[in-house]
C-alpha cells in the first residue's frame, strides 16, 4: 500500500476524521491489524482562515503547495488535502508535487453519478465561488446552493462552532431546515461539502441521501493507494 500524505489542520477536527476514516477503510479492506501507511502535516488554520477572509488565495496556494512538497519529501506517494474549501487552490498544489493529488470534487462526483441535481452545503467560499460548481458540472452534476440567509447560517455554524469542536442541537435543527429547502428546489441528494459538517448531521436529518465528501475522498485515496 502506498503511503498517503494528509495535508490537514483546516480544521484539526476534520483532519482527525480523515485519519480515523482512512484507517477504518484500510482495515475494512485488508482485515486484521492493518493500518494505512500515512503522514500528516498540520498547518496553522488561524493563518489560512485569515487569508480566506481577506481574499489572499494566491498566498494560501503558496503555503499549501510548500506543505505538500514537505509531505512528498517525507515520503508521501499521494496527497490528500483534508478540506473542501481550500481545493480552490488545488492547481497550485498539483503543480508543486510529482505524486498524485486526489481531488475531493472528483472523488465526490465519481461516486455520485446516480444524481443529476444535488444540493451543496459548505463554507460561503465553496457555495458561492465557481471552483466547486464548475468541476461538478464537468461530471454532469448540477449544484443547488442555499439562498440567503441560509448560506450565512451554514457558513457561520462551520466557523463559529464546528471548527471549534462545538456541536449545538439548535444548529442541527437549522441545518435540517436548510436541507429541506434544497430538496424543495429539486435536490435529489445533498453533498456535505465541508469536512466538519458530518460532526453535526447524518442521514437521519435528511429526507434525501447525504453525500459525505470526506468519506468518498478517503475511499478514493485508498483505492489509489492499493492499486
Amino acid at each position: 500500500m502506498r503511503t498517503i500524505g494528509l495535508l490537514g489542520g483546516m480544521s484539526w477536527e476534520s483532519s482527525a476524521e480523515y485519519y480515523r476514516l482512512l484507517n477504518e477503510e484500510t482495515r475494512r479492506r485488508l482485515g486484521g491489524h492493518h493500518c494505512a501507511p500515512s503522514l500528516l502535516l498540520t498547518v496553522d488554520f488561524a493563518e489560512i482562515e485569515q487569508l480566506q477572509r481577506t481574499g489572499q488565495w494566491e498566498r494560501s496556494g503558496e503555503l499549501l503547495a510548500e506543505a505538500a512538497r514537505k509531505l512528498e519529501g517525507a515520503g508521501a506517494e499521494l496527497v490528500l488535502l483534508c478540506t473542501n474549501t481550500m481545493h480552490k487552490v488545488a492547481d497550485a498544489i498539483t503543480d508543486a508535487i510529482k505524486v498524485p493529488f486526489v481531488h475531493i470534487v472528483d472523488a465526490t462526483a465519481q461516486k455520485s453519478t446516480d444524481y443529476r441535481k444535488v444540493g451543496l452545503l459548505g463554507t460561503r467560499f465553496t457555495m458561492e465561488q465557481d471552483f466547486y460548481r464548475d468541476r461538478m458540472r464537468e461530471h454532469g452534476i448540477e449544484l443547488v446552493v442555499p439562498d440567503e440567509p441560509d448560506r450565512t447560517l451554514v457558513h457561520d455554524v462551520i466557523y463559529q462552532e464546528l471548527t471549534k469542536n462545538r456541536v449545538q442541537p439548535a444548529s442541527r435543527a437549522a441545518y435540517r431546515d436548510v436541507m429541506a429547502r434544497l430538496v424543495e428546489r429539486g435536490a435529489e441528494a445533498v453533498i456535505l461539502g465541508c469536512t466538519e459538517i458530518t460532526l453535526l448531521v447524518d442521514e437521519s436529518d435528511s429526507t434525501v441521501p447525504l453525500i459525505d465528501s470526506t468519506r468518498l475522498h478517503v475511499e478514493t485515496a485508498v483505492d489509489l493507494a492499493l492499486s
